[in-house]
């Protein structure tokens, strides 16, 4: 780290500022222009004036450098300075400034008359730059808020509507009719939640439950995932589908075949807790890989595994441990395509550390910030090409809005620590990626399941003589309730004496059934 500090700091030694650039009115979205191929990264040629300009100029860089936050800021200040030490020219000045230390970094960057900005890292930080920055002045930040963005303030993070609309796509190719979703309840996760909702009708999808959580609170999560699993309705319809063969057993006139089928149900469904399928085929994670694993393990207590649902996740399960869970095996998540051993190498050698994603996101926003300082198209034309460009993180693009496009792949967990690619990142954007319009999506609402319900005599095998004997009411039920909605037996039911012989009783009352008793499972704990 001393040899970038030391090798950046000759790079910052320039002259004085020599003007703007100008480039302040950002476009709606260039419809004017084709898109064609995306130009690759310009590396080089900056000081030498082969990309179009050359001189003097000015970049402000705001990030967090100090604090609880560091981490994050300095590998992002890593990836520019690399970048800055292998290719800007000595006329550039980059100017750092800590935005742990409050408001005033946001002011002194300012003062120093920058003609673009990099970051800052966080929405609210983004939202001060953008009201009192000049709207002639770009700013490449780092938040994924739509809120915090606009007005010459851009987003190079992933959006989170990318990888939800690509997930969603993903859904549909393999077939899935119905989903639910989990969000944390915050307004960032009730936003995503109305975006996967706004994302159904264009790919003919039903989102049909959306169940929020409080993050990190297992009782919350708990909770959203007992409801998502129908866990009561689907209980109580294992018991009666119990109390209902256990009647039959006792009372009923069987032949061997007939009763052997009767033992054998009721073996199987005293293995396990629940009954019943459930009405979505595939699940959607919309938060941190921590909570994730959790509510996965809760479902997976409440009779929901990845064999019953495929599950997805967003880009944020990267950086967790998720990888290495066996149990989300064949899981799969949307992520930036994985960038070049060249730049991992590079960043380490300079480092003495493994590249993180986000050094890889501050090396390209600084190679961009400096091909608009150095294009003869003026900074809003460059920034904002429909074309794109290709960067260590794959193909993107700005949108005049301050939000952007990212080609995503979509990789699966294979539960040794390892993902494998099922679906590659797009590679240009002559045919549109994505649909979505980011500036009418709204926060959604919670949406419990509309279910059907349960019913158990779907769900065994009884003599078909015995069948208008034994009604069940339907269990988990929120539409409209059929005849059959009535929890009754339609004749006496007897229980067995000693010799075989059967007496008759007035009343049915079941044998409570042991249940299957769990108290922890993956290392959460469970309250009955």
């Amino acid at each position: 780290m001393h040899i970038i500090i030391r090798l950046f700091g000759i790079l910052t030694i320039t002259a004085l500022f020599a003007g703007c650039s100008g480039g302040g009115k950002w476009r709606s979205d260039s419809s004017d222009i084709a898109t064609s191929m995306p130009a690759t990264m310009q590396y080089g040629g900056f000081s030498t004036g082969m990309y179009g300009t050359s001189g003097a100029h000015r970049i402000a860089v705001l990030l967090p450098t100090s604090g609880k936050n560091a981490p994050v800021g300095q590998s992002i200040r890593n990836g520019i300075e690399i970048a800055a030490m292998q290719f800007a020219p000595n006329e550039l000045e980059i100017n750092f400034y800590d935005t742990a230390v409050g408001e005033s970094a946001i002011e002194r960057a300012l003062a120093s008359n920058p003609e673009i900005i990099i970051g800052p890292l966080f929405a609210d930080n983004a939202r001060i730059l953008r009201d009192r920055k000049s709207s002639d002045i770009p700013a490449l930040s780092f938040t994924s808020d739509i809120s915090a963005v606009g007005d010459g303030v851009f987003s190079m993070s992933i959006m989170p509507t990318n990888s939800i609309e690509s997930l969603i796509k993903q859904m549909r190719t393999y077939g899935a009719k119905r989903f639910i979703t989990f969000a944390p309840n915050t307004p960032s996760g009730q936003t995503m939640a109305g975006a996967a909702q706004s994302i159904t009708g264009i790919y003919d999808i039903n989102n049909i439950g959306i169940f929020y959580y409080d993050e990190h609170n297992t009782e919350s999560i708990k909770s959203a995932a007992m409801s998502a699993a129908m866990y009561d309705a689907r209980s109580a319809a294992n018991t009666r589908a119990k109390e209902i063969l256990s009647a039959i057993l006792n009372h009923e006139k069987l032949n061997a075949v007939e009763r052997s089928s009767v033992i054998r149900q009721l073996e199987n469904l005293k293995r396990t807790d629940t009954l019943g399928d459930l009405p979505y085929d595939s699940v959607l994670f919309l938060g941190s890989g921590e909570d994730t694993r959790s509510i996965a393990s809760f479902l997976r207590y409440y009779g929901l595994g990845t064999r019953d649902a495929k599950f997805y996740g967003t880009p944020m399960w990267q950086q967790s441990d998720m990888k290495s869970d066996i149990t989300m095996t064949g899981a799969e998540f949307a992520n930036l395509p994985e960038y070049s051993n060249q730049f991992s190498t590079l960043y380490e050698s300079a480092t003495g550390q493994d590249a993180p994603r986000m050094a890889a996101i501050g090396y390209d926003a600084a190679i961009l910030a400096m091909g608009a300082l150095y294009s003869s198209n003026d900074m809003g034309t460059y920034l904002t090409s429909p074309s794109g460009y290709t960067g260590m993180n794959g193909l993107f693009r700005l949108k005049s809005n301050g939000s952007n496009e990212r080609a995503l792949d979509i990789v699966r967990l294979n539960g040794d620590g390892t993902v494998s690619v099922v679906k590659n990142a797009e590679t240009n954007f002559m045919t549109p990626i994505y649909a979505t319009n980011l500036n009418r999506i709204l926060p959604a609402e919670p949406m419990p399941l509309a279910t059907s319900g349960i019913n158990p005599l779907n769900y065994i095998k009884i003599p078909d003589r015995l069948r208008s004997k034994y009604r069940t009411k339907t269990y988990g039920t929120t539409s409209q309730s059929d005849e059959n909605d009535k929890e009754v037996f339609s004749t006496t039911t007897v229980e067995q004496n000693q010799d075989n012989e059967s007496i008759t009783a007035s009343d049915y009352q079941s044998v409570p059934l042991e249940t299957v008793g769990r108290t922890y499972i993956d290392s959460v704990e469970i309250s009955e």
